[in-house]
C-alpha cells in the first residue's frame, strides 16, 4: 500500500521510501528500500523484502527499479501527472483512512484521507467536514 506521499507499506510496515528534492529547473530523487533488513524504529514498523520472503539481489531490484521508474517518467512526460495519480490512488490507502499530518510549521492536522489533488497534493478530510490541501508534511497513518 502506498501512503502519501512517499512511503510504500507492507501490511502497515515500512518497506520502503522516497524522497524528491528541486535544485533549480532539476529535482533529484533518492529511493531507499529495505533489502535484507530493516530498521527498528521506535514511531512505526519496518520490514524488508527479505522479512517479507523476497530473495532479490540489491542489483537485481535496481535494474529493475530503474526500468520502472524510467517508464512512469516517460509516461508524466508524455501524458502528464493524471496517469501516475490514478495509478497512485490505486494503491493507496483507502479514502477514509484517519490519518496525522504534522506540517513544516510543527502543527498536526487530524482528518481522514479523502484523496490525491491533480498536482499530487494530499486532500485531507478534517472533522468538521471541510477538506485542506498538503502540499508536504509527514503523513501518519492512525
Amino acid at each position: 500500500m502506498l501512503k502519501w506521499p512517499n512511503d510504500l507499506l507492507v501490511s502497515g510496515a515500512k518497506l520502503s521510501g522516497i524522497l524528491l528534492e528541486r535544485m533549480g529547473d532539476n529535482v533529484v530523487v533518492g529511493i531507499g528500500v529495505n533489502v535484507a533488513h530493516h530498521p527498528d524504529l521506535a514511531d512505526r514498523a519496518a520490514t524488508s523484502l527479505a522479512a517479507e520472503g523476497v530473495a532479490i539481489t540489491p542489483m537485481a531490484l535496481l535494474e529493475r527499479l530503474t526500468g520502472m521508474f524510467a517508464a512512469w517518467l516517460g509516461i508524466w512526460r508524455a501524458q502528464g501527472l493524471a496517469p501516475v495519480v490514478t495509478r497512485w490512488l490505486e494503491r493507496a490507502h483507502a479514502t477514509g483512512t484517519p490519518l496525522i499530518a504534522r506540517l513544516a510549521d510543527g502543527s498536526a492536522m487530524d482528518g481522514t484521507f479523502e484523496t490525491m489533488a491533480s498536482d499530487g497534493a494530499l486532500v485531507l478530510r478534517l472533522a468538521d467536514g471541510s477538506t485542506r490541501v498538503i502540499h508536504a508534511g509527514d503523513v501518519f497513518l492512525v
